[in-house]
């Protein structure tokens, strides 16, 4: 099988590396918010250009002490989209606010901020843009919206790390940016970590607080805090693969660029659209389908992994069916069924993209791979 990511590809190629940094990590015995922890946290910084970055335990925790931090709390509301893994909204719910759901674009898959201002309320706190399978949400356009109205923005950059757009990293445009450094994301550890950049010092600070129990100084306690701390050993790796981030994130799209090329006009076939003034990092490269299911288990037989993200909008999942019974975003729900994302990863081979490529037309055509006349 082609799989969905290859992380023993891209290990075989920082091994060294890899074992050198896990080695001096347990000769130096400092597991938790050690010197990688702190040399990560600035070369995050200084990678993205922003002040401040705060590393945590996960992409989802990012997300709440940012929430948290800019005091989003009981009774606020935050405008997010439905397209999107639950964590964003989950994170929501954790600082007591309610997550108000806007339809997406159908060519992006982001935030339609064409109708976000018609889902502004006196109780809205914030948005929660979701940069989504790496392409840059339009950021001015929704400073715009924020500023009019007194909002605060805070990103969520998961599966967005290098992304850009009017040659800003997404994560900077708000007063927050979360990053997930889940194994699978373009810049991932082997194991779950986070980490929020800011502008602000006084978040910065009571992000570093609230991620070690609430504590400023050992032992004494100031506020109600969680356990959040970034360990060691993911540190390391992460700051590692951060080294080469710019080449996975250009072979990436050197990958989908060559996929988009070879299913151009392919019946039933949608291929991702790009955004000419954004860059886009592909963490995902996702299609839209017409008869997806069939099309998912020829691939599989054909030895070609594919994934669905995400098949259910926030809005229908059954954790807030009830309170969204009424809500309908017909865009969401028609994405959500019909997407498929197929292999990407800046190890595969030009000879898998093809096969790649070869399965998804002959799923397509019903066993045929169309050949070029010429």
């Amino acid at each position: 099988m082609i799989p969905m990511v290859d992380l023993k590809a891209q290990y075989a190629d920082i091994r060294e590396e890899i074992e050198q940094g896990f080695s001096q990590v347990l000769d130096s015995a400092q597991f938790i918010l050690g010197p990688n922890v702190q040399a990560l946290e600035a070369e995050v910084a200084e990678y993205l250009c922003v002040p401040h970055a705060v590393s945590c335990a996960s992409g989802t925790d990012a997300l709440h002490l940012a929430l948290a931090a800019a005091g989003v709390g009981p009774g606020d509301e935050v405008i997010t989209t439905p397209f999107t893994f639950i964590a964003t909204a989950e994170a929501i719910r954790y600082v007591g606010a309610k997550p108000v759901f806007v339809d997406i674009e159908a060519h992006s898959y982001n935030l339609d901020l064409g109708q976000v201002e018609s889902a502004i309320t006196e109780r809205t706190r914030a948005i929660l843009p979701v940069h989504l399978f790496g392409q840059p949400v339009d950021m001015r356009e929704l400073q715009r919206i924020a500023t009019d109205h007194g909002l605060m923005i805070i990103e969520d950059c998961a599966q967005s790390f290098g992304a850009s757009r009017d040659d800003i990293m997404t994560g900077c445009f708000g007063i927050a940016g979360c990053f997930s450094f889940f194994p699978s994301k373009n810049l991932g550890g082997y194991g779950d970590g986070g980490l929020v950049v800011t502008g602000s010092q006084s978040m910065a600070e009571e992000m570093r607080v609230l991620r070690n129990h609430g504590s400023r100084e050992r032992y004494h306690h100031h506020v109600i805090g969680y356990n959040s701390r970034l360990d060691e050993v993911q540190a390391m790796i992460v700051r590692a693969k951060l080294k080469r981030i710019t080449g996975y994130n250009d072979r990436r799209r050197k990958v989908a660029h060559a996929y988009s090329e070879r299913l151009a006009g392919l019946p039933g076939v949608r291929t991702p659209w790009e955004d000419p003034e954004g860059h886009h990092v592909y963490h995902q490269y996702t299609l839209l389908v017409e008869d997806r299911d069939r099309v998912m288990e020829a691939l599989k037989q054909a030895g070609v992994s594919s994934a669905i993200y995400y098949p259910i909008p926030l809005h229908r999942q059954e954790v807030f069916l009830e309170e969204y019974a009424g809500v309908s975003l017909p865009v969401a729900e028609d994405v959500a069924s019909h997407c498929l994302s197929l292999p990407i990863y800046p190890e595969l081979t030009d000879e898998q993209i093809e096969a790649v490529t070869d399965a998804v037309i002959s799923a397509v055509n019903g066993g045929e791979v169309a050949v070029d006349a010429d």
